[in-house]
């Protein structure tokens, strides 16, 4: 069964779950109107369906690998980066000052899903990039974004982030990296960096990698990081990709998914680079990018997830196996596959209403300035990462077993997206840590944020008891008990407590809005698909939040009651 981008779901989804009309009532976006939408979404998905799926199995089958020093791309990885960039399609939401669209955020994520269901390893080169523009937009000098914005957007070069270090992972400010001040404006950068996404290629004319680094008595910790913009080869006097820098590819990691994606340990050696922003503001300008990072991540997970669910869908259809209890004759119609495909469906749905949701309120914010807008964005950020990329590694997991045997056989294809997709969880801050950042950084507010989301979905509820009595009551009384568990953990000053049950609180948070974003669903769509899905979701999937939330307050003690050597027992 061939990939065929869901359309459809996205402008039903912006038009009556997450609302994207009051983001195009904005002066900012105003010009982002339903047929220019529509559009763009139609021709995104033309690119995909025609371009980037057919390169998911190559790209697996035959990997990117050095050779002599230079990263060679899959085949046909060229020519569909050249479709990506030239369609215009790496700086939708970028400045328009400098060739970007102007979109909004939410647009660019329905695009970016798309890609990553077609071809999440070929994704991850524009996505990094958009990360780079935005850090760039917010924090570089002027001479700097007049030189990088438009090639970048224009995708002639492409963007990474050298975050990571062997010794310095999650703990970035553990990083060794050194710069040296050249007395000139530019600056010396020497280290090594790991898990570098497309840390180079051989496509585009430049490779611009954003790299943290620290100059010389500067603080320990965080506080003492810069950032800096290091290319591969210095641009010339004309603004032109000239000769290379004093940066490589030591080699490539051996990985058990995402093939087609270089993930690259870097050595800079006395590397020229700019600095980008303030001394020492490294991480504020870095978290820009890791944000905007974070809501597309959860994106290629629920991209990931769709590819999966049309793979294992399009199997199911033609599989035949015992007796069926349906006309089908195939196991489509076996009550275990059913409920397997039933349960992809629906979380997918929920994950993607999340995650646009997330979207609309960054809209809203740079739009408005909102200050309840901009804490919205934050709260969801952590749910829509976190829940998203569990969605994609769990429909995967199900796409495998739909496919029973086959399933396990590589030629199948059912696996790829398994192997492709765990990482999600891993990158840009693994989901434990945002489960961790949602119950204490995003709750620094005393859960005020939180409690104004469960007022929307509450009121909510209440409109849908007239036509939808049994699921408006399901959904207010899970987001009641998540209200409970919510002041639960603001009143635990022990970050421990709060921290022993951040995963299944992220987990029943995400549960409750999957409920919410569903029910809406239903209430729009009276006696359709829809409403039939948004059923199966509150009545097999909604009641997991109160075991979940019962794990969320049980507090930390039990996690320290064996001590390591009865661990090791």
């Amino acid at each position: 069964m061939p990939y065929r981008a869901p359309v459809d779901d996205y402008t039903f989804l912006f038009e009556h779950v997450v609302d994207l009309a009051q983001v195009t009532a904005t002066d900012r976006f105003e010009e982002a109107t339903p047929d220019m939408t529509s559009a763009i979404l139609t021709e995104a998905g033309k690119l995909c369906e025609d371009i980037m799926a057919p390169l998911q199995r190559p790209g697996d089958l035959h990997p990117a690998h050095l050779e002599n020093g230079v990263v060679r791309t899959s085949p046909g990885y060229a020519e569909g980066y050249k479709a990506i960039s030239e369609g215009g399609w790496v700086g939708m939401a970028a400045d328009p000052e400098y060739g970007g669209m102007g979109l909004p955020v939410t647009v660019t994520s329905a695009v970016n899903e798309m890609m990553s269901a077609a071809c999440l390893s070929l994704q991850l080169a524009p996505l990094m990039s958009q990360g780079q523009i935005e850090a760039l937009e917010h924090h570089a000098s002027d001479a700097i974004k007049e030189l990088y914005l438009p090639k970048l957007i224009s995708g002639e070069w492409t963007g990474t982030m050298n975050l990571t270090e062997p010794q310095a992972g999650s703990d970035v400010g553990a990083l060794t990296s050194k710069a040296e001040d050249n007395g000139d404006g530019t600056y010396s950068i020497s280290g090594q960096k790991i898990y570098i996404s497309w840390g180079d290629n051989d496509f585009t004319d430049n490779v611009c990698h954003l790299v943290l680094a620290r100059l010389p008595g500067a603080p320990a910790g965080t506080k003492g990081i810069s950032l800096f913009l290091v290319p591969r080869n210095i641009p010339d006097e004309n603004g032109n990709a000239g000769v290379a820098n004093t940066l490589k590819v030591v080699s490539l990691e051996h990985k058990m998914g995402l093939h087609g994606s270089p993930t690259c340990v870097m050595q800079y050696d006395s590397a020229k680079g700019w600095m980008v922003g303030a001394e020492g503001g490294g991480m504020a300008a870095m978290f820009t990018m890791m944000n905007n990072a974070r809501l597309g991540v959860g994106g290629q997970g629920v991209g990931a997830a769709e590819g999966a669910y049309q793979h294992a869908l399009g199997y199911a259809l033609e599989r035949k196996q015992g007796k069926t209890a349906g006309p089908s004759g195939t196991i489509v119609d076996h009550a275990d596959v059913r409920r397997m495909l039933m349960a992809m469906k629906a979380d997918i749905f929920a994950a993607r209403a999340i995650g646009l949701s997330c979207a609309v309120a960054i809209d809203m914010t740079t739009a408005t300035g909102d200050a309840e807008w901009l804490s919205r964005a934050a709260l969801l950020t952590p749910i829509a990462k976190a829940f998203g990329t569990d969605v994609g590694i769990d429909v995967a997991n199900q796409g495998v077993q739909v496919h029973g045997g086959m399933g396990f056989v590589e030629e199948t294809g059912a696996a790829q997206f398994s192997r492709d997709v765990r990482v999600t969880a891993i990158y840009e801050g693994t989901n434990g840590i945002q489960a961790m950042d949602l119950v204490a950084r995003k709750m620094m507010d005393g859960g005020e944020a939180a409690n104004r989301l469960l007022d929307e979905i509450q009121s909510t509820t209440e409109t849908a008891r007239a036509s939808h009595p049994k699921m408006a009551e399901a959904v207010w009384q899970a987001s009641e008990s998540l209200r409970e568990a919510t002041d639960w953990l603001v009143e635990q000053d022990d970050l421990q407590q709060r921290f022993a049950g951040a995963v299944p609180y992220l987990r029943a948070f995400a549960r409750v809005l999957g409920g919410y974003v569903h029910l809406r669903a239903a209430m729009a769509d009276v006696g359709g698909a829809r409403e039939k899905l948004a059923r199966f979701y509150i009545q097999r999937l909604l009641p997991e939040h109160v075991g979940l939330l019962k794990q969320a307050q049980v507090g930390a003690d039990d996690l320290y009651a064996l001590s390591v050597d009865e661990l090791a027992a």
